[in-house]
């Protein structure tokens, strides 16, 4: 005997409530399927995890006891046919926080007066709303699920930045606290070097060694070598004949 639908033995008013609960998920559902087909390309690319390329400028090589003095954030963009490229750059200069250690050879290498005026420097937990804030909405607008680091010797930026949300209280970092992306192997498998400013330059890529070491200045370049590395093998990818699985012996001759 075939079964009868619920709806035909409940009264007229439970009726009416399930046909609310069906009619609000089928409007659910929708604005999910719209959210999932309106995802940029870059969300399904990285697995749901969206590119943020950054570089930091310090006062020593501790994350712990050295100061946070400069941090620049790139975001990126894909198109639909999955070329990647600069979008937005997001700078700002740090105060040291309480107590930092300051290295003169650090300070000298960057050219860093800390204290300097017309630096404008932010406290530390302003300075990382400053660049989190937009990295939180670009996270958002891609349909990702979180922001993963890209950096040339990505371990450095990233140990610095989360010393830094350590001190500060920082409760939703939009960074991965461990994975990255670095710029230092993808560009010894691609260009042979470890080097930026030789990586930038085997890429086909302007570098100008007087603007080098301001974080704005490394942050872009390397964003502009990661997007380099990323849109050339998209094309090596295309370019390659498709591969046939052998067939197996269970599958008949």
């Amino acid at each position: 005997m075939p079964s009868i639908p619920v709806a035909c033995t409940t009264t007229a008013g439970t009726d009416l409530h399930l046909y609310s609960i069906a009619s609000s998920f089928l409007i659910l559902y929708t604005d999910y399927m719209s959210n999932i087909d309106n995802k940029m390309p870059i969300a399904s690319r990285f697995r749901g995890f969206l590119p943020i390329v950054v570089d930091v400028e310090t006062g020593g090589f501790n994350p712990k006891r050295d100061a946070l003095l400069e941090i620049a954030a790139v975001l990126l963009d894909m198109d639909e046919q999955g070329v990647i490229s600069r979008k937005q750059t997001i700078s700002c200069h740090i105060e040291p926080f309480p107590g930092a250690n300051l290295d003169m050879e650090s300070l000298e290498f960057t050219g860093i007066d800390p204290y300097h005026p017309f630096r404008m420097a932010k406290p530390e937990l302003e300075a990382l709303e400053h660049i989190f804030k937009p990295v939180r909405r670009a996270i958002k607008d891609s349909g990702c699920s979180r922001a993963v680091l890209v950096g040339h010797n990505a371990a450095f930026d990233l140990a610095f930045i989360n010393a830094a949300v350590d001190r500060t209280k920082i409760k939703r970092n939009p960074f991965h606290p461990f994975s990255t992306f670095d710029t230092v192997s993808l560009a010894a498998l691609a260009f042979g070097q470890t080097v930026l400013a030789r990586a930038v330059k085997a890429a086909g890529i302007d570098w100008n060694s007087e603007k080098a070491h301001s974080a704005v200045y490394d942050t872009e370049k390397t964003a502009d070598l990661f997007c380099t590395i990323i849109n050339q093998w998209n094309d090596f990818s295309l370019k390659q004949p498709e591969v046939i699985p052998p067939i197996k012996a269970t599958e008949g001759t």
